[in-house]
């Protein structure tokens, strides 16, 4: 059976999967009889070498709120203890979560559900299709690019990066032409997913600079070609927009704090630490109890 991600290394990821999703998540499983908060995003999300990603965070701030408020009478607004579902998955983009109608179903049935901000590149699109579950799996280039890059053999492609990298390479005034593309199709493809789940997604920048106000073409860093116009155009779909960027110490901690293997420390390095993650969970809490508590 087909599978995201590689769950192998020294951190236990407890994988799981939800519902008849093909997707393996990262677990301990969550149980979803009750309310739950929902997270969907890419490696930023799932944590990888983090043995507590800000989903897992966020949940253990909301439970400590809500022990808090019991003890003083119940008197704490938006004191619930609610379950996070992880639903990140490495390299994922839109296209992983608009093509299982199991985790759409996850997310729409959440309380609220926490978008990552993911990059353009990996999603198809009118000049190029990926992989339904491994976005970042190049699969075919369309007779769009074949005819605007004529001398490019792409069956030499097998991700999504490198190809971009090479058309850049060649030309960067058509490969403009394909990042235009792909901003209007990320729009449009978030624009529905938002309008899916019903105005409760909290949009969340999880990067160390702030959106661009202008076209970025360059292939780092991530979210790659999203920029500031792109996330006002969604800001009405969503019910919040948290686009503070990261700290300059928590991008700077390196792998402090993580655990991988030592064939995984180049990945390590490129990850967001432990320091990171904590800082988004404070950043999301107070937003999530906000909303949670206009939701009682």
């Amino acid at each position: 059976m087909s599978v995201a991600g590689s769950f192998q290394g020294a951190l236990e990821y407890f994988p799981c999967r939800y519902g008849r999703s093909r997707l393996l998540f990262r677990g301990p499983k969550r149980a979803l009889d009750a309310p739950y908060v929902a997270f969907l995003g890419g490696a930023e999300t799932f944590g990888r070498f983090v043995k507590a990603p800000f989903p897992a965070l966020v949940e253990s701030a909301l439970a400590e709120r809500a022990e808090i408020s019991e003890n003083a009478g119940g008197e704490a607004e938006g004191a619930t203890a609610l379950p996070c579902v992880n639903l990140g998955v490495v390299n994922a983009g839109i296209d992983l979560y608009l093509g299982d109608p199991a985790v759409l179903n996850l997310a729409a049935r959440a309380e609220l559900c926490v978008i990552q901000v993911m990059g353009a590149q990996n999603m198809s699109n009118r000049f190029y299709g990926v992989h339904p579950r491994r976005n970042d799996r190049f699969l075919r280039a369309s007779d769009r690019l074949q005819q605007l890059f004529p001398e490019v053999d792409f069956t030499e492609f097998h991700f999504t990066l490198h190809m971009l990298g090479r058309l850049r390479e060649i030309s960067e005034a058509r490969f403009a032409e394909v990042t235009a593309e792909l901003r209007l199709a990320w729009v449009a493809r978030m624009k529905h997913l938002l309008t899916l789940l019903g105005g409760r997604a909290v949009l969340l920048w999880a990067a160390g600079h702030t959106p661009p106000d202008t076209h970025v073409n360059a292939l780092s860093p991530a979210p790659l070609f999203i920029e500031r116009g792109m996330l006002e155009a969604l800001r009405p779909r969503a019910a919040a927009l948290l686009d503070r960027p990261l700290s300059a110490a928590s991008m700077g901690a390196g792998t402090e704090g993580m655990v991988f293997a030592d064939f995984d420390a180049g990945a390590a390095a490129e990850a967001l630490s432990p320091a990171a993650h904590a800082e988004i969970a404070e950043a999301l809490h107070p937003t999530l109890t906000r909303l949670l508590a206009q939701r009682a």
